[in-house]
């Protein structure tokens, strides 16, 4: 039976493949080095708030992925 209000629920599929399709647009455009220059702290206390904010979201995590522990080095 399909819904009439198009509700997904969790996990959205045209959401994914919007997402999907952008962040491709994005990365082909050349321009991700430049927004990665762009994304460094300017300064030394906005690199310590940075760490430190990353340390905090981590706490809330259950625990790491491991599969970011067992990458190989062409795939970092």
């Amino acid at each position: 039976m399909e819904r009439k209000d198009k509700v997904e629920g969790e996990g959205s599929y045209t959401g994914s493949k919007d997402y999907n399709e952008r962040t491709k647009k994005f990365v082909d455009s050349g321009k991700v080095d430049q927004a990665a220059k762009d994304a460094k702290p300017k300064s030394e206390q906005e690199a310590h708030e940075m760490q430190k904010a990353e340390r905090i979201g981590k706490q809330h995590a259950k625990e790491e992925d491991p599969a970011l522990r067992n990458r190989k080095p062409q795939d970092k």
